[in-house]
């Protein structure tokens, strides 16, 4: 346990009530959720409780809001709910936020890296080959999905506690064969839709030579907001392949409104998020969405499972759940708790609301960074001005990838990773740099990413239009300042 919270929240001390929960939100998740004993922070520069840092960092990871914390203070000072119960009911707030229905089950997970378990899970067994896994863009989803998405443990121990090997196979997945398919060029330019889709089509014919299943993965918000491939490209692979492929979708930073999850969902793809990214809750948690035909189709659960997940987590339909470990995990539960809090909030918003706080946003950006320093926005889509752009969802503007490489002190990758951190220290956080600029050397150039969460947008949407825009143009001045002193610095 940590003896101070460097930088707490001044609404909060370190009483043994916020020790206690701060140590339950940082437990029951593998090494990524550990706490620095001298920085009070994880790995990702971000923390399971409310802090003063000025953060737009929800395209990496979270801190906590006081809102939040405070809901799970007096639902701790309320008394203990079983497992089980806290599952089955965020699950049933969940299917209700989006406004699901019955329709779907939730299966619950430490993290975003464990959430390819479960689509792999849901189709073993379809092909007696084994599974083709197509990944697209793993540099833009997270590097530990490679190892998860093609079978393999991620790190060296799971959240259950369990010492793992790094990329050894978890038994009953032994038979999964990956593809990743670069969303983006040796330049950094987005694909298009039909380029993707044409990838893809390639690899669905060598799975059908391999006699294997496949799983073909949807970019829903990658880590700049790319959105690959489209509906349309879909419904096309779909009338050719028919049943040989089972969609995924990695919606994992949560920038997605209910009617594209049923839109997944209605074509039976199993859709993945997470509550640390837009959501806005504390780091680690996830989930996914599973058609119920999904769940009564798919084959008992691997026996390796019973080294990652616990039984509650799974719906008790699924073949072998009850074979899974019934122990707790109440800081997972809490995280989730956390997150499903702040889609509640946020989807009590009206849409009038969230393009009010969203154009303001980027009127603030525009005035404050990209205007004064000359920065440019780093595309989440393959053109400015065609169908792709034209139809970006609403939602992928709560996030701007700034291309940063005119910066002296950011003009390379490395340098805008070691500015990243830096900034983090000082109390500024913004998203991790992503390879998606070329400089004129050919190297990767420095991004920085700003992006809005839905505890923000919550706060945001309940002041007046003047409050609003003196509110942004304050905290991304502030981005603004810090980047000046920088420069000055290098």
């Amino acid at each position: 346990m940590l003896a101070k919270y460097p930088d707490l929240h001044p609404d909060f001390s370190a009483t043994d009530d916020v020790r206690d929960l701060v140590s339950l939100l940082s437990s029951g998740g593998d090494a990524r959720i550990d706490l620095d004993p001298e920085t009070g922070l994880n790995r990702y520069m971000s923390a399971p409780y409310p802090r003063r840092a000025l953060a737009f960092a929800s395209s990496t990871a979270n801190d906590l809001s006081a809102d939040a914390f405070r809901h799970l203070l007096a639902l701790r000072g309320a008394g203990t709910v079983a497992y089980r119960e806290h599952l089955a009911d965020l699950s049933r707030r969940i299917r209700s936020a989006y406004d699901l229905g019955e329709g779907c089950d939730v299966v619950f997970a430490p993290s975003g890296t464990d959430l390819e378990y479960v689509a792999l899970a849901a189709v073993r067994g379809r092909q007696p080959n084994g599974i083709h896994n197509i990944l697209l863009g793993a540099d833009e989803v997270g590097r530990g999905c490679v190892h998860s998405a093609h079978g393999n443990y991620f790190a060296p121990e799971t959240a259950l506690g369990r010492d793992t090997e790094q990329g050894a196979d978890v038994e009953g997945l032994e038979n999964v064969s990956l593809a990743d398919i670069p969303v983006r060029c040796m330049q950094g330019q987005a694909r298009t839709s039909a380029e993707m889709a044409e990838a893809i089509r390639v690899e669905l014919e060598l799975a059908r030579q391999m006699g294997r299943h496949a799983l073909v993965h949807v970019v829903h918000g990658s880590k700049t907001g790319l959105i690959l491939p489209e509906l349309s490209e879909i419904d096309s692979l779909r009338s050719e392949f028919g049943d040989a492929f089972t969609l995924v979708v990695d919606a994992c930073q949560a920038r997605i409104m209910s009617d594209a999850v049923q839109a997944y969902l209605d074509r039976g793809a199993v859709v993945f998020l997470t509550g640390s990214k837009f959501m806005g809750g504390a780091p680690f948690s996830g989930f996914a969405l599973v058609p119920d035909a999904t769940v009564a189709q798919a084959a008992e659960l691997p026996k390796g499972f019973r080294n990652i997940f616990r039984r509650a987590e799974w719906p008790d339909s699924w073949l072998g759940a009850s074979d899974l470990e019934d122990s707790e995990n109440p800081g997972l539960a809490l995280r989730l708790e956390a997150s499903v809090f702040e889609l509640e909030r946020f989807q009590q918003l009206s849409l009038d609301q969230i393009k009010r706080v969203i154009f303001a946003f980027q009127r603030a950006l525009e005035a404050k960074l990209i205007q004064p320093f000359g920065f440019e926005l780093v595309q989440p889509h393959s053109d400015n001005d065609g169908a792709e752009a034209r139809g970006h969802p609403l939602e992928m503007l709560t996030l701007a990838t700034l291309d940063v490489s005119s910066h002296p002190a950011s003009e390379f990758f490395e340098g805008a990773e070691k500015l990243h951190r830096k900034l983090a220290l000082s109390g500024l956080r913004l998203g991790q740099p992503v390879k998606s600029v070329r400089t004129e050397e050919g190297k990767w150039g420095g991004t920085l990413r700003v992006g809005l969460s839905m505890p923000q947008m919550v706060r945001l949407a309940a002041l007046s239009d003047e409050a609003l825009e003196t509110a942004l143009a304050e905290e991304i001045g502030q981005i603004g300042d810090a980047l000046n002193a920088e420069r000055t610095v290098s």
